[in-house]
């Protein structure tokens, strides 16, 4: 999440008092979200495409196990610098133009990868990737909450996650397309198209966050791009409602807001970085990373393993879906309390699959259904969570730490995976996380409240209940 720019308690979006958008206007939002949210896609397809093209780029440069697993997780580092260095950039230049540089940096990466001659330029070509999909992965959540209307902000948010999935399943799909001729450069290029997409949507169709342009001195550019979307007169109440906050509130772009360290933050701190180390540590990303090289192991060629990777990406989409449709209706709790169940259960059978020897089909469909479980309730859901446990004067700087969190474990993870799978067995790994989703599974039954319909003073309430705290009310969901 973007640092430094925090917002008043029970608001989120710049149409948060307007009853009811014209359905012109939401149809302008929904199309300016879907946009946004191309940045999620290139998340998502660098994320799927190197599990293609690992399997020929490794013959053709010799690469032993810890160097298949640096091409895979060096992408991490630099996202763990990119998604540290878009708050002060997005803050500064605008979320608009951001996205922009974040396009334009991912060709780059690209262009570095595809022309690559040998492993050292490899790994520097995956790092500038990083800096943009770290960048896009901390931009893309708050971009889009500052141009969501309140009924729909859990929709669009899940969006982002939503747009991972189908950047993932079209990356699975580049990679079945190029595998026959052992394409990897190719099946990179690919991913040129939509970082142009963003390059361009940013100079000549998306508007700028009317938020950060209020913060910023530019209230009357603010004012005509929400009169385009709900009218004058919600124009001016907003613009004038925003005005009065930041005089009163003293918000600033840079502030940084209450300690993250504070007693009454402590608990929402603990919670999301909990399920930010969790979302990778369950497995998730050597699944995703490694899927096609996971099914070879089985005994598949790579064409074959490619092909039934693709079932992966498409029940990866479609839980998704499920996920985004159920968020705002069973609320987040629950669909992570099932989500970690299954996984659990599904990564110990996968693992079990493999040291007993079962069939291909099996092992495929153990890690179908712990992608479904994952897709359906813990993918999406954490990073709606982390923009809502967290108190309104500190919930950028919390949710960027819950990033930056989230792509270390995902760095340590994809790194660790290959070497472990090499020394321990690939069963046995996976029952490693198996474990480690039991154990997150106890956490959040314990300590996780539910956060759906709530305002950030009853959330925040309901965590110090949750962690004993004092002059909290009882929790009593879930």
């Amino acid at each position: 999440m973007v640092q430094g720019f925090s917002r008043e308690p029970g608001t989120h979006g710049p149409y948060t008092e307007v009853p009811e958008i014209p359905a012109a206007g939401m149809r302008r939002i929904i199309r300016w979200a879907l946009t946004i949210a191309v940045g999620g896609f290139l998340f998502g397809f660098d994320t799927g495409v190197v599990s293609g093209a690992l399997l020929y780029l490794r013959d053709e440069f010799s690469l032993n196990a810890f160097e298949q697993g640096s091409v895979v997780s060096v992408l991490l580092i630099g996202a763990v610098i990119g998604a540290t260095a878009t708050g002060r950039m997005a803050d500064h230049l605008g979320r608009r133009r951001s996205l922009g540089v974040i396009g334009g940096v991912f060709l780059i990466g690209t262009a570095m990868v595809c022309l690559a001659n040998g492993y050292w330029t490899i790994l520097a070509g995956r790092i500038v990737l990083g800096l943009s999909v770290g960048g896009a992965s901390a931009l893309v959540p708050v971009y889009l909450s500052e141009i969501s209307p309140t009924r729909i902000r859990g929709r669009l948010l899940t969006l982002n996650q939503l747009m991972i999935t189908v950047g993932i399943l079209v990356a699975y799909l580049v990679n079945l397309l190029f595998s026959r001729s052992g394409g990897w450069r190719e099946m990179f290029a690919v991913g040129a198209i939509p970082a142009l997409v963003l390059l361009v949507a940013s100079l000549w169709y998306l508007p700028e966050s009317p938020q950060w342009l209020i913060a910023h001195g530019h209230a009357d550019v603010a004012h005509r791009g929400i009169t385009e979307v709900a009218g004058k007169d919600a124009a001016d109440r907003l613009v004038t409602q925003a005005r009065q906050r930041i005089a009163t509130a003293k918000l600033e772009p840079s502030g940084d807001g209450t300690s993250l360290l504070a007693p009454d933050v402590r608990p929402a701190l603990i919670v999301g970085l909990t399920l930010a180390a969790v979302q990778q540590c369950g497995g998730i990303n050597t699944i995703i990373y490694y899927a096609p090289t996971i099914i070879e192991q089985t005994g598949l060629n790579a064409s074959n393993a490619i092909f039934y990777s693709v079932a992966i990406g498409v029940i990866n989409l479609l839980m998704t879906v499920v996920a985004i449709k159920l968020v705002d209706r069973l609320g987040r709790r629950p669909l992570i309390l099932m989500s970690l169940g299954v996984m659990a259960v599904s990564v110990f059978l996968l693992g079990l699959s493999f040291m007993v020897g079962m069939t291909s089909v099996l092992t495929l469909l153990f890690m179908v259904i712990y992608i479904a479980a994952f897709a359906g309730g813990l993918g999406p859901v954490f990073w709606t969570l982390i923009g809502e446990i967290f108190p309104p004067g500190v919930r950028a700087k919390g949710s960027s730490v819950s990033t930056a969190v989230n792509w270390i474990a995902n760095f340590v993870v994809s790194l660790a995976f290959l070497p472990l799978a090499t020394s321990l067995g690939q069963g046995q790994t996976f029952w490693i996380f198996a474990v480690i989703c039991a154990v997150a599974l106890v956490f959040v039954s314990r300590y996780l409240p539910e956060t759906r319909d709530r305002d950030p003073e009853q959330i925040e309430r309901a965590l110090l209940a949750r962690f004993g705290r004092r002059g909290a009310t009882r929790d009593t969901t879930g």
